[in-house]
């Protein structure tokens, strides 16, 4: 089973904003974040998920995802994403995100599990801890499908 544990931030939403992820794997561990200059909190969320699918090598490996976003694990679970995708994405945020997360969805299928942020988590506190980091790091990059606009309304 590979653990994937994610995190997203936003300091203002939106603002300046950050993902942290915590990949685990038969002892092995990897972290990754990045931070950017204007998102928002629910982009950090998926992208934290979208960053720790992407950067698995191989499939057929159950992979379980821990977050705290009710937007994302709700998205997913309850299956609102494949209404979303039928119906274009029509009125619906983050748009660019999704159409990314789904291929990676089918590709892995993973679980996700919904943990209460900041109740003690070591993981999701760590998650926590790279987000907000990567967030307050300077000279930070555009996030381009929020800053074009591109990242809501099913513009593309």
């Amino acid at each position: 089973m590979i653990t994937i544990y994610t995190d997203g931030a936003a300091k203002g939403n939106p603002g300046n904003g950050g993902y942290g992820t915590v990949l685990l794997f038969k002892g092995l561990r990897k972290e990754l974040s990045e931070g950017f200059r204007l998102t928002t909190n629910n982009r950090m969320e998926l992208l934290a998920v979208i960053k720790g699918l992407e950067a698995l090598k191989v499939s057929g490996i159950p992979v379980a995802i821990y977050s705290d976003s009710k937007y994302v694990v709700d998205a997913v679970q309850k299956g609102w994403i494949w209404s979303w995708q039928k119906s274009g994405f029509k009125g619906k945020k983050n748009v660019d995100l999704w159409k990314r997360y789904i291929p990676l969805h089918l590709t892995y299928k993973p679980t996700f599990h919904w943990v209460k942020g900041h109740a003690g988590n070591r993981e999701n506190e760590r998650c926590d801890q790279l987000a907000v980091a990567a967030a307050e790091k300077p000279m930070l990059p555009a996030d381009i499908g929020y800053e074009q606009g591109k990242a809501g309304d099913g513009l593309f």
